[in-house]
């Protein structure tokens, strides 16, 4: 997730390259440019009726693309905004269930509540490797037993089977005597949010944007934009390859932008920072345990927090 700077100039906001899309787009920005000075040259120098099509083909594709772009973003922002709210849930449950273990068992060793809470912490990092197709072995390693870690990571589906060791030992407390019923209803309630939470995330992960739209879409914004010198050359003259520029930047830079945000848990820059959220998760944990070498919260790296 791109990090926005507290200084908000305008020169800033104009010229800033850290954190726009410019990086991804320029190569096709420049492109069209040079295709709208190739336009102008020949409407200039050589002997050709005109070359110019006028208004009438911007008007009506730029309409099109407009509804298009317009609702592929609405629909890209709407997954990265139920994602964000799955793992700010996620936190909170994490929160709630760990604040359970330290205070609703009778008598229960500080090593089992310590490898509760970690196991919770495990579940998050478990969820966001298998949201990312990276390997957990490091993480889980850090948080559980050795046995409990390699038996994960045969798993396929490591944070599902997480849960359960979670439940079996939840009602294991209740079988020892140590945790009542009703309060083992309320935490199987909280593991259930997780199992919730997991789920919605694999929905989103694994039911992308129909391609086909997506194809369509780009198929319409190139040919927007290779349409546009031809268009305005014969009204803006040689002002048509800056306009050019201008418009395809802001075409291209949509159709990127929504390329980006439809997939939230990548790990591109304005993703969902999956990473600092884990490193969040960790340190609520730890203070609830009253750890005090606590980590410290991740910072962003050229300006983009993953």
């Amino acid at each position: 997730m791109i990090i926005r700077p507290p200084s908000r100039s305008p020169w800033l906001l104009l010229f800033t390259l850290k954190g726009s899309i410019v990086s991804v787009i320029w190569k096709r920005v420049v492109a069209m440019m040079l295709l709208a000075a190739a336009v102008v040259l020949a409407e200039h120098r050589l002997p050709l009726s005109g070359v110019g099509l006028g208004a009438v083909p911007l008007t009506l594709v730029g309409l099109t693309l407009a509804i298009f772009l317009g609702f592929r973003n609405s629909v890209a922002y709407e997954r990265w905004w139920e994602a964000r709210k799955l793992w700010g849930e996620l936190l909170i449950v994490i929160r709630n269930l760990t604040r359970q273990t330290l205070s609703f068992p009778d008598d229960l060793p500080a090593t089992r509540q310590r490898e509760l809470a970690h196991g919770l912490v495990a579940y998050a990092h478990a969820l966001r490797h298998m949201l990312r197709l990276s390997d957990p072995r490091e993480d889980l390693e850090r948080w559980l037993p050795a046995d409990s870690a390699a038996r994960l990571m045969r798993a396929a589906n490591p944070p599902t089977v997480l849960l359960r060791d979670l439940s079996l030992a939840y009602a294991r407390l209740r079988r020892e005597g140590k945790l009542d019923s009703i309060l083992l209803a309320d935490i199987d309630g909280q593991i259930t949010r997780l199992s919730y939470i997991g789920g919605g995330c694999e929905r989103i992960r694994g039911t992308p944007i129909p391609f086909a739209y997506i194809l369509l879409l780009h198929r319409t914004v190139y040919a927007y934009c290779f349409l546009l010198p031809f268009c305005l050359v014969g009204s803006i003259g040689w002002v048509t390859p800056f306009m050019v520029g201008v418009l395809s930047y802001t075409f291209f830079g949509l159709d990127a932008l929504g390329e980006q945000i439809e997939e939230p848990f990548d790990r591109l820059p304005n993703n969902l920072p999956l990473d600092a959220l884990c490193r969040g998760i960790e340190i609520n944990v730890g203070e609830l345990l009253g750890d005090t070498d606590l980590p410290p919260p991740l910072a962003p790296e050229d300006g983009v927090l993953l």
